[in-house]
C-alpha cells in the first residue's frame, strides 16, 4: 500500500493529512501558523507538529511515505525557497516537494493538472498553470505591488467608506450604522477620534458588513464589485500570459470572500471579464479544503494516476462546509 502526506501551511493554521493511494484519511494533524513570513521558527514547528500527528494517528512512519507535498503559505520567490528548502530538507522526509499554497487551492478544485485559481481570503492571489506545464503568478504581495482587496484591505474600505460619508466626501452609507452597531460607538466622530488616538486599524471582521448591506447599499456594491473586477483583471493576466484562451480549464475561486459570502456581487464581475477572453473557462468554487491539492500533487509527483474513487473519498473526508463570510 502507499501512503500519501499533503500539508496545508497558512497564516493562522496548518492542516496535515495521510492518505491511502484510494484517497481514504487515515490520519489529521492541525497546528498553528505554518507561514515562515511570519515567523520562521513558528513555521516549522506547526508543519512539523502537523505532520507528526497525522502520521502518528495513521500509524506510520516517514519512511513508509511514498511522498509528502508541503502547500506553504509565502512560498512565492525564490528568496522564500531559500528558507524553506532547509526547513523541511532538516525534517528528514524521504521523498517531499515544496509549492506555494496557491497550488494546491487549484489541484484540490478541479480534476485536470492545468488551470487558474484565484485566491480571495485575507488577501488576494491568482495563480495558473497551462497544459504545457508553464505556470504563472500574479499578485499576493499586496496593495503597493498592485493587489487590491481580500479581507483585510475590504475591512478598511468599509471603514474609509463611513469616514468619508461622515466627512461629506462621499453619500450615506447604510454601512455607517453597521459599523457602529459592529464596534460599539455612539458616532463617527466618537469612531473617529479613538482609531486616530490609538493608532488602531480596522478590524478584519468589518468585512462581513458588506455583504449585510450590499442588496440595499450602492457604496457597499461597489467595494465588492471593485473587488470582482481586481480579481478579474488578474485571471485575466495569467490566462493571456499562460496563453490559455482557448483551452478549456477551471478557474477555481478560494478563500472565505468568494466562497462564503453572497456572491452575487463579485463572481458576476469575474466572469465578465473571463468569458469573452476564454470561452471555455469555467468557474468553481473550492469544496474541498486545499490540503486536498497537496495530496493529490503528491500521487502525481509520485507516478500514481488518480481515479475518481481518489476524489469522492478526499471529497467525502475534506468537504468545505457552506456558511457566510
Amino acid at each position: 500500500m502507499n501512503y500519501y502526506l499533503g500539508i496545508d501551511g497558512g497564516g493562522s493554521k496548518t492542516l496535515a493529512v495521510v492518505t491511502d493511494e484510494q484517497g481514504t484519511i487515515l490520519g489529521r494533524g492541525l497546528s498553528g501558523c505554518g507561514n515562515h513570513q511570519v515567523q520562521v521558527e513558528l513555521a516549522r514547528s506547526s508543519i512539523q507538529q502537523a505532520a507528526e500527528e497525522a502520521m502518528k494517528q495513521a500509524g506510520i512512519t516517514r519512511n513508509q511515505l511514498s511522498y509528502a507535498m508541503f502547500g506553504l503559505a509565502g512560498a512565492d520567490r525564490e528568496a522564500d525557497f531559500q528558507v524553506l528548502r532547509p526547513m523541511i530538507a532538516n525534517m528528514q522526509f524521504p521523498v517531499y516537494g515544496i509549492v506555494c499554497d496557491t497550488e494546491i487551492g487549484l489541484r484540490a478544485g478541479t480534476r485536470q493538472a492545468d488551470g487558474v485559481v484565484l485566491v480571495c481570503g485575507s488577501g488576494t492571489n491568482c495563480y495558473g498553470i497551462n497544459k504545457q506545464g508553464e505556470s504563472l503568478q500574479v499578485g499576493g504581495f499586496g496593495y503597493m505591488f498592485g493587489d487590491f482587496g481580500g479581507g483585510g484591505e475590504l475591512a478598511v474600505e468599509v471603514f474609509r467608506t463611513v469616514i468619508r460619508a461622515w466627512e461629506g466626501r462621499e453619500s450615506s452609507t447604510l454601512l455607517t450604522e453597521a459599523v457602529l452597531q459592529t464596534l460599539d460607538y455612539p458616532s463617527v466622530e466618537r469612531l473617529f477620534h479613538d482609531y486616530l488616538d490609538r493608532g488602531a486599524r480596522a478590524p478584519r471582521h468589518l468585512t462581513k458588513l458588506l455583504f449585510q448591506v450590499a442588496e440595499q447599499d450602492e457604496a457597499a456594491r461597489e467595494i465588492l464589485q471593485r473587488q470582482g473586477r481586481e480579481l478579474g483583471k488578474a485571471a485575466a493576466a495569467v490566462i493571456g500570459k499562460l496563453d490559455m484562451m482557448q483551452d478549456r480549464f477551471d478557474l477555481v475561486l478560494v478563500g472565505s470572500v468568494l466562497t462564503r459570502g453572497d456572491r452575487r456581487f463579485i463572481t458576476p464581475q469575474i466572469e465578465e471579464m473571463i468569458k469573452p477572453l476564454a470561452p471555455g473557462c469555467r468557474l468553481r468554487r473550492l469544496t474541498m479544503e486545499p490540503v486536498a491539492g497537496a495530496v493529490l500533487l503528491a500521487m502525481e509527483k509520485s507516478g500514481h494516476h488518480v481515479e475518481d474513487v481518489v476524489y469522492d473519498r478526499l471529497n467525502e473526508g475534506l468537504s468545505v462546509k457552506e456558511e457566510q463570510a
